[in-house]
């Protein structure tokens, strides 16, 4: 048999492990996992030998991808060699640039599998599994984002020249204060979080001033999704909760122990909470544990604001510092914990829905900002009333789209716009050192740096380039941005807002680190949104977002990234657009007007946010605008330089600029009625996009919390039924006050493709209705979900931004039986079992294949079995000859594809001229039953090996 007919058959053998996985729906955006657990012992193969590709395949599925069931229970399934390490983002699936969607995990780290529908994935082999911007997959394990062709403008191969050092700020946020600090853990019971197996450790390290007077604001910390144990041995590490013996949790919430004394030296009680029981089982949670999160951070504040009013109940650590003001607090979050202080914000003004919430107590507390470092955004659901400032990491190699960007953006036009929403663009850190528990070389347990190069050193985030930082510059930077924050928006020093507002200032203790800030809100007054309310004359009024990661922005051919563009779960989002221009020559005029005149009266100068091309520099744009009586005015010229960045940085950024408005005035341009903004490039040639602009004045104006609209989407989960169609109300719940407005978004469930539609919602009236109808049936398969979504428009939050009803399979599964129990045959042949199912399923039915000892005489070996496929299905050669149990790295598989009933198990064994007694292996079926997170054993079978007669 040729070689590579060989190869690919013993391929075609190998198939998944036994596990019974959650059911994934269409997800969208780097993002959550599917809540539905399928109920079921089965898992996703790696490499099935059953279902055929794709009809819209070119060719078959790579080794490790497997297409299951049929119809609305199509699922595509990845299985990777090695548990994947638990990270933020969690894992994407994409074929080639378009994105599928976010699969579901098993707890194992191994199995990832996506509902699919009939819809198309395109070509097999441009199938790819990703976290952040790194494929996982073994057809491409290591490899990045493939180079994006140079546009005009771009100098291939070359970094942005640094641009001249930013002026110093008045104030220095980041020099240690005057108080002397005390450091110490606390300990309480744990609790009970809805939708979590496991309870939930409350236990926190305090850092807080020993010599201050009175009460003192309150800063809390809230680490993100990490590995949470570690053993000691090498780099070996778990999701487990609770942790297993001889494994201990991994202390990820003393990760911010220098941020927390420099905030302490200046007068602030600072504490940070572990939440490794919410890491270890987030992967069953709709929305990724951001409410699980936002219950603990609640719990902590609610134990702070009881030790407040009864100091003699306190922990000894809060009883020898100074007592927490609990009127003023800060919530500092790191990843998903970053949405997870997000929501924390929007449950304590708006409350959650009581089934979902884990704290039912009173609000004792006043939440006065956010700070949120390389976070998760999976519903693009900020709190608009509450300020917030996001680090946005350049070398993020986790939430390597820097989708925290939607903190800012998706904040446009829904509440009053008083709350400055600022971002801070850190050139050259990664996503995990902010933590040094997650940085190598501080940590306790085993830590990495999260932006991987790989063979391909890349020339902006490699370690010892010019532009990347190092842990400890990093780390500097990150306390000094964090401290700004505290002293804006706590202690409400106006000085300090320089550094976040995108005044272009730096703060001299953040050293060498090159940070740019832009904003949204505070004393801005919106001008021109490239949403529909504008039309654009000379450029591109761009496309609808879509789940294409280059998105349509950005033009043809584009592996580049913008987190001004980030996709979440939809198949694409009306009205999230940007004004894309192009230019070859210097001159042509680009006219952004608006469909009913612009009011920046009052305003001192004219902001944008614009974004050039990476690594491009000199771009000259002129700007201009027209009232309605036709006056115009040259306001003036604006310069600006792409940030460094290659195809594996989200460096689409836009940089704010700002022009005085002075000049207009005494060209009697009327700023009440403003019709048109006009940008003319000046360069030869380049590509710039609008993505808004606004009028700006000085000043941090005093925020009070609207009256909003909540919006939760629940998940109903019924019974498929044996016949008939019967029709189901998808639970939608609006609480607070006022009326607003959301666009709901409804997943089809065999396509996955949504369709969009804007609804008006307020407390007490009738949510929005969506039916959903279920089909019967009497095969056992998967679960099926009929998803809907939700995202706030105008007098609106959303809180549990996804939900729907989920069939749920109640047939039961086919027994599973091996025959012949014991298979006999000679070397040179094969050893050959069938694994047969009582009855046909509606979708893979499949087991590992676990190796065990023999009792009695000889064991087949490594040199008894086919090297090809020891090393397909172990990683190992033959040499040196030891018995097939003792190797740790043997995976082997069976699987019976959808509507069959048996499937073959083989050995293939060589021959040779040794003369040998007759040698044994014994197997064992193992499932894995994922609902219950056990595993049991199935049948036991043998098979022995004789030398020719």
């Amino acid at each position: 048999m040729p070689t590579r007919r060989r190869r690919n058959l013993l391929r075609a053998r190998r198939i998944a492990v036994a596990a019974a996985v959650l059911l994934a729906a269409f997800a969208g955006s780097p993002g959550p996992t599917q809540a539905q657990q399928a109920q079921q012992n089965t898992a996703g193969p790696v490499r099935s030998a059953g279902p055929a590709p794709d009809a819209d395949t070119d060719d078959a599925l790579p080794a490790g991808w497997s297409v299951t069931g049929e119809g609305a229970a199509r699922q595509l399934v990845w299985r990777s060699d090695k548990p994947v390490p638990v990270s933020d983002s969690g894992v994407a699936f994409y074929s080639g640039d378009r994105l599928l969607g976010r699969p579901v995990g098993a707890p194992d780290g191994r199995s990832f599998r996506l509902a699919l529908g009939p819809e198309r994935i395109g070509k097999g082999s441009g199938l790819q599994a990703r976290t952040g911007g790194r494929r996982l997959d073994a057809a491409g394990a290591g490899q990045n984002r493939p180079d994006r062709p140079e546009g005009p403008g771009e100098r291939p191969g070359l970094s942005a020249r640094p641009s001249a050092r930013l002026p110093v700020n008045a104030v220095d946020p980041g020099k240690a204060g005057s108080y002397r600090t005390a450091t110490g853990d606390y300990k309480l019971p744990s609790v009970r979080l809805p939708g979590l197996a496991q309870r939930v450790e409350m236990r926190a390290v305090v850092v807080a001033p020993v010599n201050a007077r009175g009460h003192r604001p309150l800063v809390l910390f809230l680490h993100g999704r990490h590995a949470t144990c570690y053993t000691g041995r090498g780099h070996d590490t778990s999701g487990d909760w609770p942790c297993h013996a001889g494994a201990r949790p991994i202390p990820s919430y003393r990760g911010y122990l220098a941020d927390q004394k420099l905030l302490a030296s200046q007068g602030y009680v600072t504490v940070s909470i572990a939440a490794n029981g919410i890491n270890g089982q987030d992967y069953a949670a709709e929305d990724g544990g951001a409410q699980a999160r936002s219950s603990l951070v609640r719990q902590h504040l609610a134990r702070w604001a009881g030790w407040s009013a009864r100091p003699s109940s306190a922990p000894p650590i809060v009883r020898r510092t100074a007592s927490a003001d609990l009127s003023r607090v800060l919530l500092v979050g790191h990843s998903r914990g970053g949405e997870g202080v997000n929501r924390a914000a929007m449950d304590s003004l708006y409350g959650a829905p009581a089934d979902q919430d884990g704290y039912r107590g009173p609000v004792r507390w006043h939440i006065r900002g956010t700070v949120l470092i390389g976070p998760t955004v999976f519903g693009q659901n900020p709190t608009p009333d509450v300020p917030s400032a996001t680090i946005l990491p350049g070398c993020d190699g986790d939430v390597s789209d820097l989708q925290g960007e939607m903190y800012l953006d998706a904040t446009r036009g829904v509440s009053r716009g008083a709350a400055l929403h600022s971002a801070v663009y850190m050139v050259g850190a990664d996503h995990n050192f902010f933590n040094s528990e997650w940085t190598p070389g501080q940590a306790q347990a085993p830590a990495e740096d999260d932006f991987w190069s790989g063979d391909q050193p890349d020339r902006v985030c490699s370690p010892g380039t010019a532009t990347r930082l190092t842990a400890r510059q990093q780390q500097t930077a990150g306390a000094t941005y964090i401290a700004a924050a505290a002293r804006l928006f706590v202690a409400g020093d106006d000085r300090v807002r320089p550094l976040l507002d995108g005044s272009g200032r730096r703060a001299p203790s953040a050293g060498p680190a090159r940070v740019l800030t832009h904003a949204v809100g505070g004393r801005r007054t919106l001008a021109f949104l490239p949403d529909g309310r504008v039309s654009v004359d000379g450029a591109r009024l761009c496309e609808e977002v879509t789940e294409v990661v280059s998105a349509a922005c950005l033009g043809s051919g584009g592996g580049g990234v913008s987190p001004h563009f980030a996709s979440w779960a939809p198949s694409k989002e009306p009205a999230r657009r940007a004004v894309a221009l192009r230019w070859t020559a210097a001159g042509s005029t680009v006219r952004v007007r608006s469909a009913s005149p612009v009011r920046i009266a009052g305003s001192t100068a004219l902001a944008m946010r614009l974004i050039v091309p990476p690594n491009t520099g000199g771009t000259r744009l002129d700007i201009g605008l027209t009232d309605t009586s036709g006056h115009r005015v040259n306001l003036g010229q604006v310069r600006l330089d792409g940030l460094p960045g290659t195809d594996r940085t989200a460096s689409y950024w836009g940089q704010e600029v700002r022009l005085p408005l002075a000049p207009a005035l005494r060209a009697g341009v009327d700023l009440g009625r403003v019709k048109s903004l006009e940008i003319v490039p000046r360069t030869g040639s380049g590509r710039a996009w609008l993505v808004d602009s606004w009028g700006w004045r000085a000043g941090t104006p005093a925020v009070r919390a609207a009256d909003l609209a909540r919006v939760d989407i629940g998940r109903l989960t019924v019974a498929e039924g044996d016949t008939g169609v019967r029709t189901y109300h998808v639970p939608v719940t609006v609480t607070g006050h006022g009326s607003g407005t959301v666009r709901l978004f409804v997943a089809d469930p065999d396509t996955g493709r949504t369709t969009s539609r804007e609804v008006t919602v307020r407390p007490g009236g009738p949510g929005p209705d969506v039916r959903v109808e279920v089909r019967g049936n009497t095969r056992y398969g998967y679960d099926v979900s009929h998803d809907i979504f939700v995202k706030a428009v105008h007098g609106a939050v959303t809180g549990a931004y996804r939900g729907g009803v989920t069939a749920r399979n109640d047939d039961p599964a086919p027994t599973v039986e091996v025959t012949p129990a014991a298979a006999e045959a000679t070397e040179g042949g094969h050893l050959t079992w069938r694994m047969s199912l009582s009855a046909a399923a509606d979708v893979e039915v499949s087991a590992g294949v676990v190796v065990l000892p023999v009792t009695s005489g000889a064991e087949l070996s490594t040199t008894d079995v086919d090297p090809e496929w020891l090393m397909l299905n172990s990683g190992e050669g033959p040499q040196p000859s030891r018995p097939l149990s003792r190797l740790r790295g043997l995976s082997l598989y069976a699987a019976v594809p959808p509507g069959d009933t048996s499937a073959e198990i083989t050995i293939p064994v060589v021959s040779d001229t040794v003369t040998e007694p007759a040698e044994t292996v014994r197997l064992r079926l193992r499932f894995y039953d994922d609902a219950t997170g056990t595993r049991h054993d199935g049948p036991e079978f043998t098979g022995t090996v004789h030398d020719p007669a």
